[in-house]
């Protein structure tokens, strides 16, 4: 069966904050660990609910994974600018890699943005290390702002998180 992309429901909270904040954990993104403050965030869906789309990726009932999509101006948004949705916190179960969850539920946020009126941009973070991440997001079109480029840490310099941009 194909990869149904649905808005997340809450019986789905629970098991994305784990899916997001395990592949955050493994795949070494958080520069604190288990201690990293941002892991509550990563676990915290109920709160990206309330302020944006969170959207999940399932196949044949199960949760494969999930993203938050930041409509133009909304609260949740790191960096984007007015007429510019955002994309945050894409993740994927580690089993579930390499099926095409990934591409799907990035997709999706690109069809809601240009479902959005007023919207020309869609924008998102990563980490440098993230290279499955940063591949889908070059084959849907993204490209890299350097300009944009922020750190999301001020007081650590070794933080720099990595700006694409869709133009619409």
């Amino acid at each position: 069966m194909d990869i149904v992309i649905r808005q997340a429901v809450p019986g789905d909270y629970a098991a994305l904050g784990e899916i997001t904040a395990q592949a955050y954990l493994r795949d070494g993104l958080l520069d604190f660990g288990e201690s990293d403050r941002y892991l509550g965030e990563l676990r915290d869906v109920a709160k990206r609910a309330a302020a944006a789309d969170v959207l999940v990726a399932t196949r044949d009932g199960t949760l494969l994974g999930g993203v938050t999509f930041v409509p133009c101006g909304g609260p949740m948004a790191d960096i984007a600018r007015p007429g510019e949705a955002e994309i945050r916190m894409l993740a994927v179960d580690r089993a579930a890699r390499g099926r095409g969850a990934g591409e799907s539920l990035v997709r999706a946020c690109i069809d809601r943005a240009r479902a959005t009126r007023g919207c020309t941009a869609v924008v998102l973070s990563t980490q440098r290390t993230m290279h499955a991440a940063h591949r889908i997001y070059e084959r849907l079109g993204f490209a890299r702002v350097p300009e944009r480029d922020w750190n999301p840490l001020p007081d650590l310099d070794d933080i720099t998180l990595l700006t694409y941009e869709l133009t619409l």
